[in-house]
């Protein structure tokens, strides 16, 4: 039976045209729009409409190789959700920004400032960019390897939390009789030197309204989790099987409870990709027009993106060698962590190289359900109630319908069940999430 005092946490994932790679071709598409200001804005009011916690915008500071068969580009994120945060009351608004190829200064007063100007609805997804085309947009010959980018990254997310506490909470006085706009007591210089990172003074704008934004983090691998249980309070993930789900957030969840933390205050929440139709054959009908609609030669690019593995030698209709995924590792390793994935679906569903690029092409990993209102609904409460996600990552297959879908059909039934707000309780992201306001580490 559900806890009542336990609710859903949904976020709506904005990708281009819709998750699914042939979304951009699918007449209920509007691919001319991806960089219209209006489309943005309309897909979080639908979002806030619902209640969902936030909308949420990857990003990867290089131009995909692939541009030649999907919608290619992107908007920045932060000035997207800037955007978004003039239009919207309540939606949290989460944005991708790399710790590789940024500066914790710089960054840090960008989303203090957010958190300001949207009165507390930012959060971080934290990643460390593993790209070597993205290393030689910054000048670099190549890309730092996984345990340099994760000490760059600790040290990083370190320099920007002491940077928002650089202002102590009551640091603005406004005391017009005596003349004292500031007490400068209460302005702290970080003056970090660690290895990785250097600065030295404090932020020019105050303490963000949450404290710190939320912290959100994506990755699997070991360094990935490492570094989630020590920081994330959002951790977004791809899981096909439940078994995988409770297996990951029990361990997240014990790693952060053994460094101190609250378990309670890390929400899993895996991707999702709902294709939904008014019956089971609808969804499935749909399912099969957008898969038809994809262009192999894209697939292969994306194996080669996100797994690096190479499968041009294999026909579209033999069946995947396994042995192309030997080097993915096991459960016990996770250091590929997507690249497990797909290794664990080659192995449990023995695919043709078409049916492979096929189950890919809906959210690249991520669990996509073709099926009813209801068949979605149990899905979510199945995993929710079971130990495998606090909520989900919503990826709509294709944009805006699929969003309007989700929210006109599926969220009513989890309300009937008990499982999601009817509405919003509080104001910022942090409530939404139901996380504490962190302490200044200057208080007392």
């Amino acid at each position: 039976m559900t806890d009542d005092r336990r609710q859903l946490h949904l976020n709506l994932f904005i990708l281009a045209s819709g998750h699914h790679e042939a979304a951009w071709r699918y007449p209920a598409s509007t691919p001319d729009r991806m960089f219209d200001p209006g489309f943005y804005a309309d897909l979080a009011r639908t979002a806030e409409a619902a209640a969902f916690d936030a909308v949420f915008l990857a990003d990867i500071p290089k131009l995909d190789d692939n541009i030649e068969f999907n919608s290619a580009g992107r908007l920045d994120p932060l000035l997207t959700l800037a955007t978004i945060a003039a239009v919207t009351e309540r939606i949290g608004l989460i944005g991708t920004a790399s710790t590789t190829y940024s500066h914790p200064w710089a960054l840090a007063r960008s989303l203090a400032s957010l958190d300001h100007l949207s009165r507390g609805r930012v959060g971080w997804n934290i990643v460390t960019t593993d790209s070597p085309a993205a290393a030689r947009n910054f000048g670099l010959d190549a890309n730092p390897d996984a345990a340099t980018r994760y000490e760059r990254a600790d040290e990083y997310v370190d320099a920007v939390l002491r940077l928002w506490d650089s202002w102590e909470d009551d640091a603005i006085r406004l005391d017009r009789e005596k003349g004292q706009y500031l007490d400068p007591a209460r302005i702290h210089q970080p003056g970090i030197r660690t290895p990785h990172v250097q600065v030295a003074g404090a932020l020019t704008t105050p303490r963000p309204p949450q404290g710190y934004p939320v912290l959100v983090q994506a990755g699997s691998s070991n360094h990935g989790r490492a570094f989630a249980a020590k920081y994330a309070e959002a951790i977004f993930t791809a899981q096909q099987q439940i078994e995988d789900a409770q297996a990951f957030s029990a361990d997240i969840k014990a790693q952060a409870a053994a460094r101190g933390r609250n378990p309670d205050h890390v929400k899993i929440l895996p991707g999702l990709s709902p294709i939904i139709g008014g019956t089971e054959e609808e969804a499935r009908r749909l399912h099969a027009e957008l898969n038809e609609l994809t262009v192999p030669a894209f697939g292969l690019m994306q194996l080669k993106d996100f797994a690096y593995i190479d499968l041009d030698h294999v026909g579209l209709d033999e069946r995947v060698p396994e042995e192309a995924f030997a080097g993915a590792g096991d459960v016990t390793d996770n250091s590929k962590s997507r690249t497990q994935v797909y290794a664990d679906i080659v192995r449990r569903e023995k695919p043709t190289l078409r049916e492979l690029l096929h189950t890919l092409a809906g959210a690249r990993g991520h669990r996509v359900l073709a099926g009813t209102p209801e068949q979605v609904a149990d899905h979510v409460q199945t995993w929710f109630e079971n130990g495998a996600a606090d909520g989900f990552n919503v990826m709509p297959p294709y944009l805006p319908g699929g969003l309007d879908t989700f929210a006109e059909t599926v969220v009513p039934i989890l309300r009937e069940r008990g499982l999601f707000r009817e509405g919003y309780t509080g104001t910022t992201l942090r409530d939404h999430l139901g996380l504490p306001r962190p302490e200044n580490q200057h208080a007392g």
